[in-house]
């Protein structure tokens, strides 16, 4: 009863949270198993992970505030939750079509485009 009290009072009615935990803990997994396959496994790197991880929870706590202070029935959480899910459905996807796992052609393209993009941008 305590532990849900504590879930209310700090996320409210969020839908989907759970599953942000699950598509979480899959994407922590599936990235040490890519680590450990590019023998790229550090700490550093991971707790640095983690705490992002735990700083996406934080954002979702301050979507919370807003949402009860403007009376938005929870629609800027919701709207972060299903952010942070396909972002980390994302995530993991790049991380099983790095590990050789079957991932769909098209998802892969996708996701090739991403990087590139990105990589791009970081070079700028």
């Amino acid at each position: 009863m305590t532990l849900e009290l504590i879930r209310v009072y700090l996320f409210g009615t969020v839908k989907f949270l759970d599953l942000l935990a699950i598509a979480m803990l899959v994407d922590i997994l599936t990235g040490i198993a890519k680590a450990w396959k590019e023998k790229t496994l550090r700490s550093r790197n991971a707790l640095f992970g983690y705490a992002r991880k735990i700083g996406i929870f934080g954002i979702i706590i301050a979507a919370n505030i807003i949402d009860q202070i403007l009376s938005l029935s929870g629609a800027v959480a919701y709207a972060t939750v299903i952010f942070y899910i396909a972002n980390e459905i994302l995530s993991i996807l790049e991380n099983c079509a790095q590990l050789g796992l079957k991932v769909p052609n098209v998802l892969v393209d996708k996701l090739h485009v991403i990087q590139e993009k990105d990589e791009k941008e970081e070079n700028e």
